[in-house]
């Protein structure tokens, strides 16, 4: 399974079933070619038009199997971003669109005594983070840092993405950590 790239075809073609109003994906075929599919896991779906955000969704936690997965983030990431307008045909045709599959592992528990310790425990640009605070939570994944290598602005807009105050970790919320495979 070194090569991943038929999940962003897979990606791709679940969008592409909205469009046409038929069924392109063949499970059976698809299953039969890739049985780690069948297998439950969670991916993020993230959609870039000349390299800005158009669309983001994806599951932390393994629920459903790894296509099922893939089939509806993708969906969701192009239609069902509540930060972006649904994505257009034309959008979805146009050459400077491109789709990434992030392979997520199980989210653990990161223990830390205060925010100095989180920082020595956090590594930037492997680690993706969920951040939850009471009924708050927010996630970044670990790509997220190319755009926010500082620790500081990492956490901060990480709290405000929660709803939260730029400071909450000085409330010490729970840290989870994951890692993500990123697939272009």
């Amino acid at each position: 399974m070194n090569d991943k790239h038929y999940m962003i075809d897979i990606a791709k073609d679940a969008i592409r079933e909205v469009f046409e109003k038929r069924p392109v994906i063949d499970r059976d075929k698809v299953l039969k070619e890739h049985p780690e599919l069948g297998e439950k896991g969670a991916v993020f779906v993230t959609l870039e038009k000349r390299h800005s955000l158009r669309g983001c969704i994806g599951s932390l936690i393994a629920h459903r199997t790894l296509l099922d997965d893939l089939i509806e983030n993708a969906r969701a990431a192009a239609f069902g971003d509540p930060r972006f307008p649904p994505l257009t045909k034309e959008e979805f045709e146009d050459p400077n669109l491109t789709i990434e599959v992030s392979l997520l592992s199980e989210p653990k528990p990161l223990p830390y005594s205060d925010v100095a310790d989180l920082k020595r425990k956090i590594v930037p640009g492997r680690d993706g983070v969920i951040l939850k605070l009471g009924s708050y939570q927010a996630t970044y994944l670990p790509q997220v840092w190319e755009q926010l290598p500082r620790f500081e602005d990492f956490f901060t807009t990480l709290c405000q993405k929660a709803g939260l105050p730029g400071n909450c970790l000085e409330s010490h919320p729970e840290i989870y950590v994951y890692h993500a495979e990123k697939i272009k």
